[in-house]
């Protein structure tokens, strides 16, 4: 093989790589997300109540949303390739504004809610990227091992906060979630403080330089650093004093103290959240590194578009719950009420919710009607040059 040729397959696998992960974590995004909509009543982190299936169901999708922002700013790295840092700059600046936009307008009415009367409104993870891109786009003008560093210690040691209780809405914008904003109709609540988050973000930035790396080099590194992080976790969580707001305990049998030891907070994702999250993605993306497995080729694909795939699975799962209700109670309009926070981002009706397995199958419809959909709209991005696309 050429040297030409042997560049192009390496590229086209630290590409595929990274694409591979982002497609496997929308994956199992999906499943948290029909869960919302299908399960049954009740919190699946609650030791008290929640089974061992329904808290691993939740806990197996936490590495969801802490990988998303990791590779938003692998990604972000990479397009240096073809793009200067000033168009990289106005390019996530841009697209930051964008999905901040889609949070608070489209997105929770034409697919989370399905109404616009705004009784209710959450902001989440959109929100969050969006802010998290725009501080990017400041912080790609330094070098990256500064805004490396700038991520760690954010980090590390945004639980240092923990202790401050305000409910002044900036500090609930940054770091705890709370209600920003109350009336007799309307409600707005944050549930994805941006502190944490853009730290993950420049880390992610700073990660993306391995992917300029020989690949023994790179792969030795993702092995080392995702071991040290799962083994930090584990050390860090046993002595129990810094890491997490709430610390684990002895429950009523060994499998719930263990489970206890795993529920780490996610809102804002404390240290110890992301260790635990963090550390097995850094592993899957070394073991991705060389090739894509067959069985992954589907999340390839997905992971080549997952901006499209988040908005869409939403719709395609409200719309199906929409057709189940209707077919079972001869009603719908459960389906599009959102009165207050605990009946979002549907009301229940009478009876609602589906055993896990159910929720599983349900999950499973969802994401095979999803793949042609993704491998129609990859195929369009990757053939036009219409820069909107990228936007999406």
């Amino acid at each position: 093989m050429s040297s030409l040729a042997e560049a192009v397959t390496v590229k086209r696998a630290r590409l595929e790589s990274v694409d591979v992960v982002r497609g496997v974590i929308m994956i199992i995004m999906a499943l948290d997300h029909t869960r919302d909509f299908f399960g049954q009543p009740g919190s699946p982190t609650n030791l008290a109540t929640a089974s061992v299936a329904l808290f691993f169901t939740r806990w197996i999708t936490n590495i969801c949303a802490p990988v998303f922002f990791l590779l938003t700013g692998t990604g972000a790295w990479l397009s240096l390739r073809k793009r200067s840092k000033s168009e990289l700059s106005r390019f996530l600046f841009t697209r930051g504004l964008w999905l901040i936009f889609l949070d608070l307008v489209l997105f929770r009415c034409l697919a989370l809610q399905f109404n616009f009367d705004y009784h209710v409104t959450i902001i989440t993870v959109l929100w969050a990227l969006g802010w998290a891109m725009i501080v990017l786009s400041a912080l790609v003008h330094l070098r990256v091992s500064f805004v490396t560093a700038f991520g760690v210690v954010m980090i590390v040691t945004h639980n240092l906060l923990d202790s401050i209780k305000s409910a002044n809405p900036i500090w609930s914008i940054l770091h705890s979630p709370n209600l920003i904003f109350t009336s007799p109709g309307h409600t707005v609540f944050i549930s994805y403080p941006l502190i944490p988050w853009v730290g993950v973000t420049a880390v992610g930035y700073g990660l993306g330089q391995i992917y300029s790396w020989e690949p023994a080099r790179r792969r030795a590194f993702l092995l080392r650093l995702g071991i040290c992080l799962i083994v930090g976790f584990v050390v860090l969580r046993a002595i129990n004093i810094y890491g997490d707001p709430f610390r684990w305990g002895t429950q009523r049998t060994a499998v719930y103290t263990a489970l206890s030891f795993l529920n780490t907070t996610k809102y804002p994702p404390s240290l110890l959240f992301l260790l635990m999250t963090l550390g097995p993605a850094l592993l899957l993306l070394r073991t991705v590194d060389s090739h894509t497995p067959t069985l992954l080729r589907p999340a390839l694909i997905i992971g080549k578009v997952p901006m499209f795939y988040y908005l869409l699975h939403f719709f395609l799962i409200h719309l199906l719950a929409v057709i189940i209700c209707g077919a079972r109670y001869g009603h719908i309009h459960w389906m599009f009420e959102s009165p207050d926070i605990a009946h979002f981002p549907i009301t229940q009706p009478p009876g609602w919710g589906f055993s896990l397995p159910l929720v599983y199958l349900l999950w499973a419809f969802v994401v095979i009607a999803m793949y042609p959909l993704c491998r129609w709209y990859a195929a369009l991005k990757q053939r036009s040059n219409n820069p909107w696309l990228s936007y999406l």
